[in-house]
Parts: C-alpha cells; structure tokens; sequence
C-alpha cells in the first residue's frame, strides 16, 4: 500500500510540474511568438525585459521538476518492464528527455541571448531556440501519447516497430540541432505535425 501511494504522489506531481512546463511551452509557442511578430518595438523591448526572464524560470524549471519526477516514476514503474513489454512508455520517456534536454541545453542558452543576459548574436540564437521549442512543441504529443498509453492502451510492439519509433523521434531531435523549422513554422503547421507525429508512432508501435 505505501508503494502505491508513493507512486501516486510522485505521478501527482509529475503531471503538475508537466502542466507548468507544457503550458508554458504552448504559450510561448502559440501567444508569445506571435505577439512579437506584431509587437511594437518599443512593447517588445519591454516584454523581452520583464516578461520573457519570469516565463522562462517557470519553463524550465517546470522541465527540470517534470524530469526528475519523470525517472522516480520510471524507476518505480518501468524499472521491471522490458522496452516491448511497454512500448509506448520508454518512447513517451525518450520524447520527454529530449524535450528536457533542448530546453537546457538549446533553449536556455540561447533565449539569454535574446533576451541580453548574456552576449551574442540575437538573431542566430532566437533562431536556435525556436527549432528547439517548435520540436518540443512536435514532440509533445508523442510524448503525452506514451504518457497515458502506458497504462491506459495496452500495446505489445515488436523490435522492428519499437525501434522504428525511436529512429523517427532521434531524427526530428537531430533536425532541432542541425536542420530547418519546415512545416513547423506556424502554429498551424506544428499542431498538424505532432497530432500526425502521434499518429505515426502509434501506428509503427502497434502494426510493425
């Protein structure tokens, strides 16, 4: 009994900090990003100075403390589990670690940039930042996906359509590194991508 209620408080946790994260992920995503496009310069500036250092706290703090609660969790549920035996869940948590790492180690850095706490060029690192936040925002449904999936839509996958999975989510994080924003770069287009994204992973998961 004092297992399960470990688990439920850890799992209450990990879905309140991932509100926190997630939400703030889409606001910057679908309202802040937009609003800068017709901003003044003058209420830019001052969004970028007040605004924009107290979202990001929130932001990745939210993804450290999702993280972290994300693991305890894994440990305590998927510890025992092979990779087949709960396909959706280590591809939901593989998603979920690459998100966490773009905003640290992509995001962060470069959104410093941005917003002048730290020298460089402004325009190259407010466009490595939004490929990281756009893929994020990508990943987030496959990720969400694996979240509830793993207890909610039993699924038996095979080597060929695991491994397929995480080829194709390896390849859209490589993209964040190295590649374009594509299809993502409206709203539009990278709430179609991911909803399709969902869609692959769970048809490669459950027909290969």
């Amino acid at each position: 009994m004092s297992g399960l209620i470990l688990e439920f408080v850890f799992r209450w946790f990990h879905v309140l900090f991932g509100v926190v994260w997630i939400g703030m992920l889409y606001y910057f995503n679908f309202v802040q990003t937009e609003y800068f496009k017709e901003a003044e310069a003058d209420a830019k500036a001052d969004a970028l100075k007040k605004l924009a250092p107290r979202a990001l706290w929130w932001f990745r703090w939210g993804a450290m403390l999702t993280f972290l609660t994300g693991l305890s969790l894994l440990h305590q549920v998927g510890a025992g589990s092979s990779f087949l035996g709960m396909p959706a869940l280590w591809v939901g948590a593989l998603a979920g670690t690459l998100m966490f790492l773009n905003v640290w180690l992509v995001i962060w850095p470069n959104q410093k940039v941005v917003i002048g706490l730290k020298e460089g060029d402004g325009p190259a690192a407010a466009a490595k930042a939004g490929l990281a936040s756009r893929t994020n925002t990508l990943l987030s449904g496959p990720m969400l996906f694996g979240m509830l999936a793993s207890k909610h839509l039993p699924i038996e996958a095979s080597a060929v359509g695991f491994g397929a999975s995480v080829v194709v989510i390896l390849a859209l994080e490589a993209n964040a590194l190295f590649g374009k924003t594509g299809p993502m770069t409206s709203v539009v287009g990278v709430v179609h991508c991911s909803l399709a994204l969902t869609g692959v992973i769970w048809a490669l998961l459950a027909l290969l």
